[in-house]
């Protein structure tokens, strides 16, 4: 996991020195705290999927750029086996594997998103980012805040929402969640 985290903390670094901008005028761009983004460059803290979508969106870099290190190459059709996606570990809590990734100019981004159960005190971590996030519980059943309101979602429930809402979720039952995700 920390090896990832900071392989996409050099992509970002990387692509904010080709652009000849300070951190500074990322974060005012993206609409990100200064310090948020300062930590993300670190490469010692956890980098949110929403985060790498703004910076992404506001400077025409595919997601899989950033948080893979690859460009998409397919424009009819790409295939994604079972278990086959291309994976990233943000933290010990979340698991992402991109079943897109080598898909070009694509309008969604569909993940398969795994979270590890954490203890009852430890808060949700919240974010949100432009667009619209579909969510299918495939198995276990979690709690996701939006907004404010607290939602549990079982096994085949889905849910859709607007994104720019702060949203987070959390494994309940002291098991791991797998669920579909798809951000628009």
């Amino acid at each position: 996991m920390d090896e990832q985290i900071r392989q996409i903390a050099e992509r970002l670094r990387g692509l904010r020195e080709v652009l000849e901008l300070t951190a500074k005028d990322i974060a005012h761009d993206c609409d990100i705290s200064a310090e948020e983004y300062r930590l993300a460059e670190t490469g010692e803290f956890d980098i949110s999927v929403s985060m790498l979508q703004k910076i992404g969106r506001r400077y025409g870099v595919s997601l899989d750029a950033l948080m893979f290190g690859e460009e998409p190459r397919m424009s009819s059709y790409f295939l994604t086996r079972a278990g086959k996606g291309t994976s990233i570990e943000r933290t010990k809590a979340y698991k992402y594997q991109s079943l897109a990734a080598g898909f070009i100019n694509r309008s969604a981004d569909p993940f398969i998103v795994t979270v590890e159960p954490i203890a009852d005190n430890e808060p949700i971590n919240y974010n949100s980012h432009p667009g619209q996030e579909f969510n299918l519980v495939l198995e276990g059943r979690m709690l996701i805040s939006i907004d404010g309101k607290d939602l549990i979602l079982n096994e085949g429930d889905s849910l859709y929402f607007s994104s720019k809402l702060p949203h987070g979720m959390k494994a309940l039952d002291k098991k791991p969640v797998r669920f579909l995700a798809i951000i628009m």
